[in-house]
C-alpha cells in the first residue's frame, strides 16, 4: 500500500515538472527583427507553492549553470540581471529574471534581450530560458 502511494506521488511529481515545462514552451515570445532591430526572447512560470526567496536563490545557481556572469541580485526587487557575450564580438547580451508572489507561490519571468546586429537561436535560447525557469523552481 505504501509503495503504491509513493509511486503515486512521484507520477504526480513528475507530471507538474512536465507541466510547468510545458507551460515554459507555451508562454515562450520573441519580439524584435534578428540582426535588424534588438529581439527579446521571453516566457515565464508559474509554481503555486514555491516561495520567492527560494526562487530567486534558486534562479541565480540555474543562471550560473547556462553559463552566465556577474550576475546582480536586487532582493528588494525580486530580480537577477546578468550578461553574457555569446558571439565573439565583445558586445554582450542581457539576461533578466523577475520572481514575484503569486497567490501562495511564485511566478518567475525570465528576458533574454539580443542586441541590434546580434542573433541567438530561437530554440536554443527557448530550451536555456526554460531550463533557467525550472532551475529557479527548484
Amino acid at each position: 500500500m505504501i509503495s503504491k502511494i509513493i509511486i503515486a506521488a512521484a507520477a504526480s511529481l513528475l507530471a507538474v515538472s512536465v507541466a510547468n515545462a510545458q507551460s515554459c514552451q507555451k508562454n515562450f515570445k520573441t519580439e524584435g527583427v534578428p540582426m535588424i532591430t534588438a529581439v527579446s526572447y521571453k516566457s515565464s512560470g508559474v509554481f503555486p507553492k514555491l516561495d520567492t526567496k527560494k526562487a530567486l536563490d534558486n534562479a541565480h545557481r540555474a543562471m550560473l549553470a547556462e553559463g552566465f556572469e556577474n550576475i546582480k541580485v536586487d532582493k528588494a526587487m525580486g530580480s537577477l540581471t546578468a550578461k553574457q557575450e555569446t558571439s565573439g564580438s565583445g558586445r554582450e547580451q542581457t539576461l533578466r529574471v523577475v520572481v514575484r508572489k503569486s497567490g501562495k507561490g511564485s511566478r518567475i519571468d525570465v528576458v533574454f534581450m539580443v542586441q541590434p546586429g546580434q542573433v541567438a537561436p530561437e530554440g536554443v535560447t527557448r530550451d536555456a530560458i526554460c531550463r533557467v525557469i525550472e532551475g529557479a523552481a527548484g
